[in-house]
């Protein structure tokens, strides 16, 4: 796994970002409530390929097949 960069959820996205992802990411900060803190998103690479998790509990990853999934999880205390 190799460690990308860091962002505040709302912010511009970083170039650093693969744009097969960037779409992904937007869909995801759609969904969040205004009023919500904004959360960060870490980006992180995978067997090469890019996984954007928001700490709000969401993940954005290309998949080997080249398609983009966007899951969501729950937060532990």
């Amino acid at each position: 796994m190799q460690l990308g960069t860091r962002w505040r959820a709302g912010d511009e996205v970083p170039a650093s970002v693969p744009a097969a992802i960037r779409g992904g990411i937007a869909e995801v900060e759609s969904r969040l409530p205004a009023d919500d803190p904004a959360s960060m998103w870490t980006l992180t690479f995978l067997e090469g390929r890019p996984i954007a998790e928001l700490d709000a509990g969401y993940e954005v990853i290309l998949e080997a097949s080249g398609d983009v999934t966007i899951s969501s999880f729950e937060l532990e205390d």
